[in-house]
């Protein structure tokens, strides 16, 4: 065996061991995570914002589904219909999804930002585990609340892609759906959720 050959199967024996070790001790989501997140930074994959005037693009929005049941961390059931007259912002995601992993630093700052700008958040959980959650987030030290199901989820929100992104403006109208991972800790992103009071 000549030793290029030998040096190349050292290499893909190496590559294949790391590859092996980060699934098998489940870490490879917070790297594929990591590297997603510097994707992020770059702003191709933000969320397409209207910018056309609200008076002609009120009319077209669908009316967001309010008939939803939560369970916090907590163990206290949440009903979506009490968060009616404040902007939503409602991402679904999941502990194993590295999209999922990599926007959500960005959705902390965010939340730390508008929390008090009369915006609540839902982060639903599909994980199995509704524990993984949990001890996710407080392992991040995420200032948000998670949430899982306590009931069937809304047709209107239905996604084969995780992470999905919902806003509902307070007049109850989806104002946006962003499908796969966003950038939200953007000051555009922050001027749109502002904009839907």
């Amino acid at each position: 065996m000549n030793k290029k050959v030998k040096k190349n199967l050292i290499e893909f024996g190496i590559t294949g061991t790391i590859i092996l070790t980060l699934f098998l001790t489940g870490l490879h989501t917070e790297v594929f995570g990591f590297v997603q997140r510097g994707i992020l930074k770059t702003g191709i994959m933000d969320p397409d914002l209207e910018t056309k005037p609200a008076s002609t693009v009120q009319s077209k929005k669908p009316k967001a589904d309010f008939n939803m049941s939560l369970i916090n961390s907590k163990g206290e059931r949440v009903e979506m219909e009490a968060l009616r007259g404040k902007v939503i912002f409602f991402n679904i995601w999941a502990t194993w999804c590295p999209p999922c992993v990599a926007e959500m630093p960005g959705i902390n700052n965010m939340y730390n930002d508008m929390k008090d700008e009369n915006v609540a958040f839902i982060m639903l959980s599909v994980d199995n585990d509704f524990q993984k959650a949990i001890d996710f987030n407080k392992r991040k030290g995420y200032d948000f609340e998670v949430y899982k199901l306590a009931g069937s989820l809304p047709p209107m929100y239905a996604s084969q892609a995780i992470p999905t992104t919902y806003v509902i403006d307070t007049e109850g109208n989806l104002a946006l759906t962003h499908k796969g991972m966003g950038d939200y800790d953007s000051e555009e992103f922050k001027e749109f959720l502002t904009n839907l009071k």
